[in-house]
């Protein structure tokens, strides 16, 4: 009987997430953070909370976050963008590729220097290139001294709830 209920569950959950993955067009209605921002389906439905693939945006919280949300709000909000959604992350986002004007969201936030290309061990990320000319060039996040990564401030910290209290 516990079989069967858990098989139920998982076609229920599969049945709510039909459209978890793939693409469409819409248009950004919010922005949370360097990294994150809620996309209106253009097809109508409720807006959908993603973030950017390939990239660390400072917490909200941290030095430079407002800043790096500001770039972003300033470059996509209220904007048409096509999105692939390529699966989610542990907070139930999706992870999405975001293409604005034909450009990759992720690569501009990162060449602004608004958020490090995302690193897996010892894997640079997608954006590495990006990511060294932001750092040559002194931009954003890379104007001054040596940022601290996300997770290093997230791992001394917590979230930014967490802070807040």
């Amino acid at each position: 009987m516990m079989i069967f209920r858990l098989f139920l569950l998982a076609i229920l959950f599969m049945a709510n997430n039909v459209n978890a993955t793939g693409s469409f067009v819409g248009k950004v209605s919010y922005i949370a953070d360097g990294d994150t921002l809620w996309v209106q389906p253009g097809g109508g439905g409720l807006a959908r909370k993603l973030r950017i693939h390939g990239i660390d945006a400072p917490e909200i919280c941290q030095m430079g976050g407002e800043a790096s949300r500001a770039v972003l709000a300033q470059r996509a909000l209220h904007r048409r963008v096509e999105v692939m959604v390529r699966g989610h992350d542990v907070y139930g986002r999706g992870l999405a590729r975001i293409r604005l004007d034909g450009n990759d969201l992720g690569a501009q936030m990162v060449r602004a220097g608004q958020a490090w290309s995302h690193r897996w061990r010892r894997n640079p990320g997608p954006y590495a290139a990006e990511e060294a000319l932001a750092r040559k060039s002194r931009r954003g996040l890379f104007a001054v001294g040596q940022p601290e990564l996300p997770r290093d401030f997230r791992k001394r910290h917590g979230t930014c709830h967490a802070v807040r209290r």
